[in-house]
């Protein structure tokens, strides 16, 4: 059979990634690029470090992620975009703004980060008053606490999980249950902020948008709507205030078929032991 007629494949546009060692959801990431995009993945060296402030530090030194970066100058990326949230925010606006200039500089091209994208979505959404969900330690939330309050922004709310460790791990259940924590009642926030490129969040995100009647917001979502941006083009992600210009003008519903937080997977009872909550502010 001839097959001649169909060309190629098509062009792809390449989203350069930069992600820490123990990033976990490469999968997650592309859920919300469209067909037309390319990620390229690449990760910052191993260090034997639990989450915390220490390993932010360490995995957002500008010599680290020049490296990283130029593993990614022979595929040609078009943008390049660091997806740690801590790793971004752990130096407050200053060194977040810094961290873009020492990847442009050693790529050539355009880049983002993951605390950078945030403030640009709150900017996006026109919030003043967000409420957090982190699967972190105290100090580490507290971090984010500050820079976001650096950044104008006021916080209202922060449910938090005292995790350093295995956070891919983390079951929607328990996403939704800090959720629910930070934002008590309707009214409490203009929106809600989910830390951590590591957490799973793309399933969760219009669920409880449809329940707290208010925009949801995550870290790998922000860092490819951002990425994506740059490129004149639009993440993917139906039913996601961010992503989906049509859930911005009421109440978040999602489609017929659209399950309930409840039916999620991963969400119900049931322990997990790979959690240790610590608490909430």
């Amino acid at each position: 059979m001839d097959i001649s007629f169909l060309g190629g494949p098509a062009p792809q546009r390449g989203v350069g990634v930069v992600a820490p060692f123990d990033f976990a959801l490469d999968r997650e990431l592309w859920r919300w690029v469209p067909d037309e995009i390319s990620l390229h993945m690449t990760r910052t060296p191993f260090v034997p470090v639990e989450v915390s402030l220490d390993l932010a530090r360490l995995v957002s030194e500008h010599e680290t992620l020049g490296e990283a970066v130029r593993t990614l100058n022979v595929i040609a990326p078009e943008v390049v975009a660091y997806a740690c949230t801590s790793g971004s925010f752990v130096g407050g606006v200053a060194g977040e703004r810094a961290m873009c200039e020492a990847m442009t500089w050693a790529g050539a091209v355009p880049s983002v980060t993951t605390s950078g994208a945030l403030l640009d979505a709150l900017a996006e959404l026109g919030v003043r008053r967000v409420a957090l969900v982190t699967p972190y330690t105290v100090s580490v939330t507290r971090a984010l606490e500050e820079y976001v309050a650096e950044a104008g922004v006021t916080v209202t709310g922060c449910a938090f999980m005292g995790l350093t460790r295995h956070i891919w791990k983390v079951p929607y259940r328990d996403v939704a249950a800090m959720a629910r924590q930070a934002v008590p009642r309707q009214g409490a926030a203009d929106a809600l902020f989910i830390s951590c490129t590591n957490l799973p969040t793309y399933d969760v995100i219009p669920q409880l948008e449809a329940e707290l009647r208010i925009p949801v917001i995550s870290a790998n979502q922000v860092t490819m709507w951002a990425a994506l941006r740059r490129l004149g083009t639009r993440a993917v992600g139906p039913y996601q205030a961010l992503t989906d210009l049509s859930a911005r003008t009421g109440p978040v519903v999602p489609g017929p078929a659209g399950p309930a937080v409840a039916d999620l997977p991963g969400v119900g009872d049931g322990p997990d032991t790979e959690q240790q909550q610590e608490g909430w502010t």
